[in-house]
């Protein structure tokens, strides 16, 4: 199915809305990450800064339902069609991790903040 090997154990991860198309974020998955996704049926990532399983939410209460899984020809990309519950899928509180264009040579902000991360993370 996906090709774990390929790429030291993990695989990238993009987490897609289902109704909007909308990319809201891309994340990596080993073996147990994704067997845990589709058991479950909730977004698992891994965490490659905190070496363990990330399951989307855990934290923020912000998680991925899975409404579909697909993988890419080269088996080294899951692709999840997931309803995002409480708005937000970024950890720095937007809709979506993308939400930053390049205008010229400044990046600027194109969407607006659903939550305050000091608030949810409390750091």
């Amino acid at each position: 199915m996906l090709d774990f090997d390929k790429a030291g154990g993990l695989v990238a991860a993009v987490a897609q809305d289902a109704d909007t198309n909308e990319v809201l974020m891309v994340a990596w998955m080993n073996r147990e990450a994704f067997e845990e996704t589709v058991r479950t049926g909730r977004a698992v990532y891994f965490s490659r800064s905190r070496n363990k399983l990330w399951r989307k939410g855990e934290e923020s209460g912000h998680v991925q339902l899975v409404m579909g899984v697909l993988i890419d020809c080269d088996a080294d990309t899951v692709l999840l069609k997931v309803k995002q519950l409480g708005g937000a899928a970024c950890h720095e509180g937007y809709k979506s991790c993308f939400f930053r264009q390049l205008d010229g040579d400044e990046l600027k902000v194109i969407a607006e903040r659903i939550f305050d991360p000091k608030v949810v993370y409390k750091k």
